[in-house]
């Protein structure tokens, strides 16, 4: 009998572990801040958070769309189901207290609700010239241009961006071809390849400011986007995402556009956004930025073409 309890319990923590390993490390830190914020809810109102039950998820639910938008609501409910599953417990989220306290919110305050805003050209381009204009070296310059350019001709989410290594860049004469080891939506490690092609404004193009910085850098292996130290010191240190969003933030600072309305997503949505713009169809653009549905794709879509179909063009005044 205490053979089969201990031969339980291994497997117990064995599927726990596989659970975890299943999740990417960004993923499982979004759970835990979105369950800390649950857990704070559930404190000030003498309420269990871990196990907890559908009435006190629905309450807080309840509480946090005052402030927040459905797809934020949805987040935290994923959040908190997860953190129950990965501590081996169970919380039903399709509970009707749950499901229907959803639907009624979504109803009173519509789904369509503001986010933050893309990157578009010619955000880009002030980017950059803003950039060009600053007293500091040429190799952080041309680092911080690389990263920008680079996030959003492919489209790449932050985690990607980062996780890029010089094994991972192949020049070729039509651009330059950047492997995917693993991302959000490809748990598996099957990996994908993007190809981005040279633009004909070489200021803008992310090929050429590339192999610019790599040249300056003389980095030969590892991580391409990396750390300075004081002094502008080169380090072995990859950068963070967080970095990413502080450096782009800065630069839109500096460039007079006001920087909290946009996020660490705003190249992605950018480059789907002009992309779509450009005329450029669904399966094309999700074949690059990697997503596996086309809703998000859509929703991109319809906001690039708000006013190309707009009925009103039709109307002469």
């Amino acid at each position: 009998m205490n053979e089969l309890t201990t031969d339980l319990k291994l497997l117990h923590e064995a599927t726990l572990n596989n659970l975890k390993s299943s999740k990417a490390n960004n993923t499982l830190r979004a759970y835990k801040s979105d369950f800390k914020d649950f857990g704070v809810f559930c404190t000030k109102h003498g309420l269990n958070s871990l196990p907890t039950e559908p009435k006190i998820v629905s309450l807080y639910l309840t509480h946090l769309s005052k402030t927040s938008k459905i797809s934020t609501l949805r987040r935290r409910l994923v959040s908190i189901s997860m953190v129950h599953k990965l501590k081996g417990y169970y919380l039903d989220t399709k509970h009707p207290i749950i499901v229907e306290n959803l639907m009624g919110i979504k109803r009173l305050r519509g789904s369509i609700q503001k986010g933050k805003k893309p990157i578009l050209i010619n955000h880009l381009k002030s980017i950059i010239n803003v950039i060009n204009e600053q007293k500091f070296h040429d190799i952080k310059k041309l680092r911080d241009k690389s990263i920008i350019l680079i996030g959003f001709g492919g489209g790449f989410r932050r985690s990607e961006l980062i996780s890029i290594d010089y094994e991972d860049i192949e020049f070729v004469p039509e651009g330059v071809k950047i492997i995917i080891k693993r991302s959000k939506t490809d748990q598996f490690g099957e990996g994908m390849i993007k190809g981005l092609p040279y633009f004909r404004n070489e200021l803008y193009c992310p090929v050429i400011n590339l192999k610019k910085w790599l040249e300056i850098s003389q980095i030969k292996s590892g991580p391409i986007f990396r750390r300075f130290s004081k002094g502008l010191t080169m380090t072995q240190k990859r950068l963070t995402d967080q970095s990413v969003v502080l450096l782009m933030k800065e630069y839109l600072n500096l460039a007079g556009i006001e920087n909290k309305n946009y996020a660490g997503h705003s190249l992605r949505s950018g480059f789907a956004t002009v992309a779509a713009e450009s005329g450029a169809d669904e399966r094309s653009i999700m074949s690059m930025t990697g997503h596996k549905t086309t809703q998000m794709v859509r929703r991109y879509i319809r906001e690039a073409n708000i006013f190309k179909n707009n009925a009103l063009n039709k109307i002469k005044i």
